[in-house]
């Protein structure tokens, strides 16, 4: 498909043809075109680092060369005498917080001489000059004096360690749950699975690098174009540094390249906007590849020891979980990360007896943050893993056993919530022939929360702004990165109102003042849409009476506001951890060779809102899926990368995907918009399971550890 529409696009441009887009109502559950994708395709979509203003210089950072170590001395003389260079910069020229962060204000915006590095990828200067060359070449000759200590990078020492931050413990966070009676029901078990299973570090691998742009604007702020998850978290964090109110802070979404989770942390953004603000001139900062990788977080390594139980029925009843992820040298969004490795231990299945304990620990290794799944994946492959041994032991049916221990309405996850619109059984019956047809099979199903949840609020505003000659203007304040979520909001509205979807133009503005969170956890279609829903009634009613024309200068507003979820260690009788679920089942057939032959992904996505956009976004997330669950890796040694190379990530090539099958299903959601259910990140969830369940029909070891073909 990707490449019919390559050549369909290059077809287009040597012809001077303008392509032709299918015309629809935009309504939902139509494929209507995703929004100025022909802009894309066709290689005219300006990204942030094809932005040029008059009078624009350019910025580069000078990173950290020890994962620990004091900074005894910055020595900038070189560089600030180089012919082009404007300035050098240091944490001394920082006005405001010299930390900041997501949730913890942990985060070194620069280190300063007397402070200690915490990674590779801390800065230490920056430059802004003429030329990004020149700029570039000026970094290079910054010399920085350093008393190197011993990096703390083993997980297990790190916990009892020397701290890498003086003021928290490095164990800084544990999530405890328990659920009913563990002990005693892993007493009655007959059949019983154990074992320690490790995951590994991986690089995101967006096309598009990190590159923003700032310039000075006229109410004596600043304007940051941003690529980033979250331009409300921008505006908060960049104000945070500059010492502004935030509404002095403009920031303007540029909608990116790809982030997958990895652009949910502030990177740059920070450091463009502060050297813009020094010099009251346009400064442009964009990194290498290398510098990316080093930089900005990853998924997390986990290691779990994981345990259970099942009757002699094959009826399961005891789970036991100890996690322990390494979050790196920053805390990120760990904490939450390691909620969900226990949110999602007993994955898509009723288990009444489950305890579970999640570490998040700080090391001095590069931060982990959001990566698609956010924990999900890791803990599923161990239990799915424990869910085929566990068969094997007792002799049972691997679909039948998994169908039977399924969740339905009315049953509860890991942390005891009740959930309802339940698609699992109907994922496994989607899969059911493929896997009684093949020789070599893996099995594994999936369950993925939408919404942030765990007590704190999930909130979307938007804005209809009703323009002359029957224009609209849809302000939303979620990222477009590739997923789909302008979409979203534009069928929800043509669906609510009938408006031509050639009408609407789709803006995401710090300036039209409509916070919302970061684009994370697979809650924006269910968030903007039930937003825009809101926002439709009043219209509604107006164009009942008037024509579209005739509301010129009319504004509608609309928000959802979640606030009534807990968190897994409350003490609640009926918890609620998360507004809704995404469920799953895939299917990995491996050939006479145990190689990977097809994946069949079948997914609830309570209602297809678009089943083009729903069949790109599963076959994009299982193809990411194969990559974790085979090969990807990004070690590293003493805090140290072992290699910085974008063509050494273990990505899969498009010619060595196997064939993706793709089976929708539509359970409806009793929350999300028409039923709708968040898709962005269980399209992998299942895929590391299913596929070391498939390697090991076909020989059968038992793999613990990915990646599973272990070092390229």
């Amino acid at each position: 498909k990707i490449e019919k529409g390559a050549l369909a696009a290059a077809e287009a441009l040597r012809e001077h043809k303008q392509p032709e887009l299918r015309k629809t109502s935009g309504k939902i559950g139509e494929s209507h075109p995703k929004y100025k994708a022909m802009e894309a395709a066709l290689g005219k979509k300006k990204y942030v680092d094809d932005l040029s203003v008059e009078g624009m210089l350019f910025g580069a950072l000078k990173l950290n060369d020890r994962p620990k170590a004091k900074v005894l001395k910055i020595d900038t003389s070189e560089a600030e005498a180089l012919e082009g260079v404007i300035r050098v910069i240091t944490a001394k020229d920082i006005p405001g917080e010299k930390k900041v962060g997501l949730i913890l204000q942990d985060w070194s915006v620069m280190i300063d001489e007397g402070e200690t590095t915490h990674y590779i990828g801390d800065v230490i200067a920056g430059v802004v000059a003429e030329t990004e060359a020149i700029a570039r070449r000026a970094v290079g000759l910054i010399k920085v004096d350093y008393e190197v200590y011993k990096p703390v990078t083993d997980i297990f020492e790190a916990i009892d360690g020397e701290r890498v931050h003086p003021e928290r413990p490095n164990n800084f966070d544990t999530v405890r749950v328990t659920i009913g009676d563990p002990e005693e029901a892993f007493k009655k078990a007959k059949y019983i699975s154990k074992g320690r299973y490790e995951t590994q570090r991986i690089e995101h691998g967006f096309l598009e690098k990190e590159s923003a742009l700032a310039l000075p604007s006229d109410n004596g702020g600043i304007l940051l174009y941003s690529q980033s998850q979250g331009i409300y978290e921008d505006q908060r964090q960049v104000a945070m540094i500059l010492g502004l109110p935030e509404e002095k802070v403009h920031v303007k979404l540029v909608p990116n390249g790809g982030g997958f989770g990895g652009k949910e942390d502030l990177s740059i953004q920070g450091h463009t906007a502060l050297f813009a603000w020094l010099l009251q001139k346009p400064v442009k900062i964009t990194l290498t590849r290398e510098e990316s990788i080093r930089l900005h977080p990853k998924r997390h390594p986990v290691i779990m020891d994981m345990e259970v139980g099942a009757d002699e029925n094959g009826k399961l009843i005891a789970l036991k979980l100890e996690a322990y992820g390494d979050t790196g040298a920053y805390a990120s969004v760990g904490m939450k990360v390691l909620e969900r490795v226990a949110g999602h231990a007993a994955g898509g299945y009723y288990i009444p007896g489950v305890s579970m304990t999640a570490r998040t620990v700080y090391t001095n290794n590069i931060p982990c943050g959001a990566m698609r799944g956010f924990g999900a994946n890791q803990v599923t492959f161990a239990l799915e893993v424990c869910i085929d041994d566990i068969c094997r032991q007792g002799g049972f049916d691997r679909w039948q056993f998994r169908y039977d221990n399924a969740l339905v309405d009315g049953l509860t996850t890991s942390t005891g919530q009740k959930v309802f619109g339940v698609g699992i059984r109907a994922c496994l019956n989607a899969v059911k022939e493929d896997f009684y047809k093949a020789k070599y099979a893996g099995l594994a199903t999936g369950i993925k929360n939408s919404g942030v949840g765990n007590g704190m609020i999930d909130e979307s505003k938007v804005k209809i702004e009703i323009l002359e000659g029957g224009k609209v203007r849809l302000n939303h304040g979620w990222t477009e990165m590739g997923q789909g979520v302008n979409n979203m909001a534009l069928q929800t509205l043509c669906q609510e109102t009938g408006i031509d979807p050639e009408a609407i133009e789709v803006v995401i503005d710090t300036d039209a003042g409509i916070k919302t969170g970061m684009t994370t956890s697979s809650r924006a279609t269910a968030l903007v849409g039930l937003a825009v829903i809101n926002a439709t009634q009043a219209l509604k009613e107006d164009l009942k009476h008037n024509t579209l024309e005739a509301l010129a200068g009319k504004s509608y507003s609309g928000q959802y506001v979640c606030d009534w979820t807990n968190k897994p260690s409350d003490q609640v009788e009926d918890p609620k951890i998360h507004y809704s679920y995404g469920y799953a089942a895939q299917l990995c057939v491996v050939n006479d060779k145990g190689e990977v032959e097809k994946l069949v992904a079948a997914h609830d996505a309570g209602k297809i809102m678009n089943p083009m956009l729903f069949e790109g976004q599963i076959e994009g997330a299982v193809a990411m899926g194969l990559g974790y669950a085979l090969r990807e890796d990004l070690p590293m040694k003493d805090g140290y990368l072992v290699h910085d190379k974008y063509r050494k990530l273990g990505i899969l090539r498009a010619h060595e995907t196997p064939e993706i099958v793709v089976k929708g299903v539509e359970v409806p959601d009793p929350v999300g918009p028409y039923g709708a259910k968040g898709i962005g990140e269980i399209g992998l969830v299942p895929t590391a399971g299913a596929v070391a369940n498939a390697l090991c029909a076909f020989d059968g070891k038992i793999r613990r550890k990915l990646p599973l073909l272990g070092k390229q």
